[in-house]
């Protein structure tokens, strides 16, 4: 029964996640919070990750009711994300492995919201699209690797949804996403906004600029409300996303679809894939804001599944890279 602890800061969230054979056991997370109107710079987010990483990791092992005697292994994000906040962890983790003489395993962030949706919801082998601040793509299990068979070609939509939020100067508190999902509920006009899927791919730039472009002059105008614009932005992009992950559907003969990412916590993209999967006959599996954003038990439980066989990270190879992609890993631990 190995018990398994988990440093995730590749963003604007710090947490620490012990996870023990699929329980998880804690998985406190602070997060950096900037004005109005602002983004997270790389070197403040560290600072702020650094500042509260000994406190968090305390909570974790006081809520688990663990000493470091406990613990079989430490996992920390490798990447993708970014360079500072990822690197401000990951000496915290190499550090601790070394003080209790455990092992020590690289993870690949993206892969960690996989194993955590699949552990949460409980779905074998769906169809996975992954929606984040930094990452848009969807996926499919083959042959020992996690396939991305479409994803974007600029900007994630997590990045698209909070730079909009800036131009409404929207909080970033709790996330600027979830205030934009709030606004788009009391939206009644649909405003036409570009629509961009290329193949299997999508992007998000060009409508991001038709609609900061746009926006200033319809408030001003009184020829919609800030709530239409978050309304309108939402179901275009969620529309893409949703046709990308029907092909990728119909490809693989799948019948389960699987949201993860920070973004996967949006009940109306819940909705809207629900809907194209009831037509389908399949079925979607969600997780709410407790594993959907970042958190170190994600990292902890993709670390298990690789500690289970035997994967390793040698100690030369304990480094964070901000381009890690998902379909690198080799995936040991599935048939």
């Amino acid at each position: 029964m190995p018990t398994v602890i988990g440093f995730e800061g590749s963003a604007n969230k710090i947490g620490i996640g012990i996870v023990r054979d699929g329980v998880v056991l804690s998985n406190p997370r602070h997060t950096y919070i900037t004005p109005p109107g602002q983004g997270f710079i790389p070197t403040d987010t560290a600072r702020h990750h650094q500042k509260y990483v000994l406190e968090i990791l305390r909570k974790a092992l006081d809520e688990a009711k663990l000493t470091s005697k406990d613990i079989d292994c430490v996992c920390y994000t490798k990447g993708p994300g970014m360079g500072a906040p990822l690197v401000s962890v990951a000496v915290v983790a190499r550090t601790v492995a070394q003080l209790w003489n455990v092992p020590i395993i690289g993870v690949n962030h993206c892969i960690g919201h996989i194993e955590m949706g699949r552990l949460v919801t409980g779905s074998d082998n769906p169809t996975v699209l992954y929606v984040s601040g930094g990452n848009t793509q969807v996926i499919a299990y083959s042959q020992k690797r996690y396939r991305i068979f479409g994803e974007t070609i600029d900007i994630a939509i997590g990045n698209c949804l909070d730079r909009f939020a800036r131009i409404l100067m929207l909080s970033n508190d709790p996330s600027p996403g979830y205030n934009i999902e709030q606004m788009a509920k009391k939206g009644k006009k649909l405003i036409d906004l570009p629509y961009s899927v290329k193949g299997m791919d999508v992007s998000f730039s060009g409508i991001l600029s038709y609609i900061e472009d746009c926006a200033h002059k319809m408030l001003k105008a009184n020829e919609c409300t800030p709530e239409d614009l978050c309304f309108s932005l939402q179901e275009t992009l969620f529309a893409m996303l949703v046709e990308i992950t029907e092909r990728a559907m119909a490809h693989c003969g799948s019948e389960e679809v699987l949201i993860v990412g920070g973004v996967g916590c949006n009940e109306r993209l819940q909705e809207m894939m629900a809907a194209m999967a009831e037509e389908r006959g399949a079925k979607v599996f969600a997780t709410d804001e407790r594993y959907c954003i970042d958190n170190g038990a994600m990292i902890a439980q993709a670390g298990w599944e690789m500690f289970r066989t035997g994967n390793i990270t040698p100690w030369e190879e304990t480094w964070c890279t901000q381009r890690y992609r998902t379909d690198e890993v080799e995936v040991t631990w599935r048939d």
